[in-house]
């Protein structure tokens, strides 16, 4: 137990400055409300059109397609830390996992879903 009591010291800590935190903002902070404040804003670009209308099919492929190649990242970085411990091994199932995904990209790209029309 005595191992996780610097753990829950931060975490009272953390939970503590953000009441102190919000509790400042609202007795001093002046709420002033403005027209511009009101107004949907988002990306520098003002809305156009309804926020109900449908979005392409296309769109949520190449979501997809991203977080695909971003995992990709994602599980490199552990591998590069111990690819001198893991020796020839790790560096085929590396090379395996790049392959494997580098069909998937070829794939996506020989079919046209990474263009954006």
């Amino acid at each position: 137990m005595s191992d996780y009591l610097p753990i829950f010291v931060h975490f009272a800590f953390v939970v503590l400055l953000a009441v102190l935190l919000l509790s400042l903002h609202a007795l001093l902070g002046r709420g002033r409300p403005l027209p511009g404040k009101a107004e949907p804003y988002e990306s520098g670009v003002w809305p156009i059109g309804s926020a109900r209308q449908r979005v392409p099919i296309r769109y949520y492929l190449i979501a997809m397609l991203f977080l695909l190649f971003d995992i990709e990242a994602i599980f490199m970085y552990p591998w590069a830390v111990v690819a001198r411990q893991l020796g020839l091994f790790g560096l085929i199932e590396m090379l395996t996992f790049i392959g494997i995904l580098g069909v998937g990209f070829l794939y996506a790209w020989r079919r046209r879903a990474l263009e954006w029309q």
